[in-house]
């Protein structure tokens, strides 16, 4: 699968942001959708969870939706499958986010040049766990 071509500089100053809603977060600590945020929480993120079936992970309250969250977010963090990510996004651009970013082995075209039209950077196809060890450590 092919990948975004942000160079490592533009990955670097989306890493340096801090505010990350992650959808699909998962009470699995043994998914990638449980220790990638919980990763990203460990090294200074501000994670809020997004799982219509969770009440709370790892200490955060969840929430149903990204448009349902209160402040601003930096970040969408998308783990769901590619099929299911155009909704999410169309649900995202509310929130304007700065950047959504599809975690490794997602991509949809369609979906991310809804979100590229309405201004925000989109990642795919890379790991925020992998990418922050590789750039930011």
């Amino acid at each position: 699968m092919e990948q975004d071509k942000h160079t490592d500089k533009q990955i670097h100053n989306f890493l340096s942001m801090r505010k990350v809603a992650v959808i699909g977060m998962s009470k699995n600590s043994s998914k990638a959708a449980h220790y990638v945020p919980k990763y990203l929480l460990e090294n200074g993120y501000d994670i809020t969870p997004v799982n219509p079936t969770s009440v709370e992970i790892l200490g955060k309250k969840c929430y149903d939706s990204v448009s349902e969250i209160d402040g601003d977010i930096d970040i969408v963090d998308i783990f769901r499958p590619s099929d299911q990510v155009l909704s999410v996004i169309q649900d995202a651009i509310k929130k304007k986010p700065k950047v959504i970013w599809l975690q490794e082995g997602i991509h949809n075209s369609e979906a991310e040049n809804l979100a590229r039209k309405e201004g925000i950077d989109v990642v795919f196809n890379r790991c925020m766990l992998a990418e922050h060890q590789r750039l930011m450590k």
